[in-house]
């Protein structure tokens, strides 16, 4: 089994600063019934929301960097 790196921490309420071994990303959002935007330092964005049930919603937006 792999060992991995990965640690989160809370900023502010509401935001949280997400480091792993190759990258770091952001987090905003995500409370009451609200959507999560993720920012990473790869390009990435994803939009994330939980709803009730067996449900999930989530959309992933990838950009390339020049």
């Amino acid at each position: 089994m792999p060992l991995t790196f990965r640690k989160s921490f809370r900023i502010l309420p509401g935001v949280r600063l997400n480091i792993n071994k190759r990258s770091w990303s952001i987090t905003t959002g995500g409370g009451k019934n609200g959507p999560r935007y993720t920012r990473s330092s790869t390009g990435r964005r994803t939009t994330s929301m939980d709803l009730p049930g067996p449900f999930g919603w989530r959309r992933t937006r990838t950009t390339r960097r020049p």
